[in-house]
């Protein structure tokens, strides 16, 4: 009986210890675009979003259940098999941190326990049903009818923005309202990402006998793990903040109040109907939607490609890492152990690698060098014809045969 509390409070802690890294891998969901138009300060603008993720917390368990009680069987799953789950969640948040890639927190967190389970109970110990319905469709239709009606929300508040006789006014609003949306993104994220935290201890007290089967996260879980996902929201990702907010595409407060509206609606609505989506997702349709809702917007495809493959590779590798974590788990407790200070070392080196070039809120919006221009874009720079009377230096180069010594000058041609 000690050695199983020990593992449970194990499981515990380290399940608290995902929920931190999910707050600050997701805050810039909820604030990326708020921080890139200049709406709010960074520091001010995560600590609000830290508050509203811990009120939203307390607002549904819908999610919760469908993590604990039906993606796998609850019947034999030992705590050991969801610490290892954490394990493979937790690193392939911090790796994605680490390059400042925006992918799923929640896909980790389920690709870790299907991986743990199958290495556990086999195959049959996953609801197949429940993955494909309320993990892998969402995962697909989220980005796609959040960046719809981000791009055609974007639109039609610049058509409606153009009657506006105050243009200093009518930004001013638009950040009001860009800011009012982003607390509704925060909240919308409390009750879906700190949820599957909840959802996570509540498997594991079942599997320690601890609750019965079938049994809503108690209290303390529900507060625990508000108050983890909010203190991860308040250090914030600055990383991932930079990469959503100006890596994607450049943003005006129109386009910043379209996506974080549109993407708030697809979660708080997923929320309600227990789908287990990732916020990550929405926001980043969003995002892009908004991009390209702007007359000459445009969407930065290389850095888009770049989080599609994590996007990709989130559930599989987690999977991956918790399957082998619990293969280790099985040689009983000194197998644990060695899980564990796997764990905490490498979390400790990609903190340490990340000391190498600090991002924080003082630099947040520093894009260092642009995306290069595609080739069609130079080509049709170097045809386009200069302005009238613009002057154009025409350097002649000299042949080989002149002297070093002379230089032929340069002759100048006005348009």
């Amino acid at each position: 009986m000690e050695s199983f509390s020990l593992i449970l409070a194990i499981v515990v802690v380290t399940a608290l210890a995902f929920d931190f890294t999910n707050g600050f891998h997701d805050t810039a969901n909820a604030m990326a675009t708020t921080i890139s138009t200049g709406a709010m300060k960074p520091k001010v603008a995560v600590a609000m979003s830290a508050v509203l993720n811990l009120v939203g917390a307390f607002l549904s368990v819908e999610v919760a259940n469908t993590i604990s009680k039906g993606l796998v069987d609850e019947a034999g799953i030992r705590p050991e098999v969801i610490f290892a789950a954490l394990v493979g969640a937790i690193l392939w948040n911090l790796l994605t941190w680490l390059v400042g890639l925006p992918s799923s927190s929640s896909h980790a967190l389920m690709g870790g326990l299907i991986g743990a389970t199958i290495a556990s109970a086999g195959v049959g110990a996953v609801h197949g049903d429940v993955l494909v319905t309320k993990v892998l469709i969402p995962a697909i239709a989220a980005p796609l009818v959040a960046g719809i009606a981000a791009m055609l929300g974007a639109r039609l508040t610049y058509k409606l923005g153009k009657r506006a006789e105050d243009t200093e006014s009518a930004k001013k609003g638009y950040r009001a309202g860009q800011i009012a949306s982003a607390g509704l993104v925060s909240l919308a994220h409390g009750t879906n990402d700190a949820q599957k935290t909840m959802g996570i201890i509540t498997l594991a007290l079942v599997a320690g006998g601890t609750l019965a089967p079938d049994s809503d996260p108690p209290m303390w879980v529900i507060l625990s793990a508000g108050v983890a996902i909010a203190l991860g929201t308040y250090l914030g990702g600055w990383r991932i903040i930079r990469t959503m907010g100006k890596g994607l595409t450049d943003l005006q407060p129109q386009q910043g109040f379209a996506a974080q509206t549109s993407a708030a609606t697809v979660i708080l609505a997923s929320s309600h109907l227990g789908f287990s989506l990732s916020t990550t997702h929405s926001v980043s349709g969003a995002v892009m939607g908004a991009g390209l809702g702007r007359k000459g917007g445009v969407v930065r495809w290389s850095t888009a490609t770049r989080m599609f493959v994590a996007w990709g590779l989130t559930l599989p590798a987690a999977a991956l890492v918790g399957a082998l974590a619990e293969y280790v788990t099985g040689f009983g407790g000194w197998g644990t152990a060695v899980v564990a200070v796997f764990l905490v070392g490498s979390s400790a080196a990609i903190w340490k690698i990340s000391r190498r070039e600090v991002v924080d809120h003082t630099n947040v919006n520093d894009t260092g060098e642009a995306e290069p221009a595609g080739v069609v874009t130079t080509a049709m720079a170097a045809v386009t014809p200069p302005p009238a009377g613009q002057i154009v230096e025409e350097p002649v180069t000299a042949f080989p045969a002149q002297a070093t010594s002379e230089r032929t000058p340069s002759t100048t041609t006005t348009v």
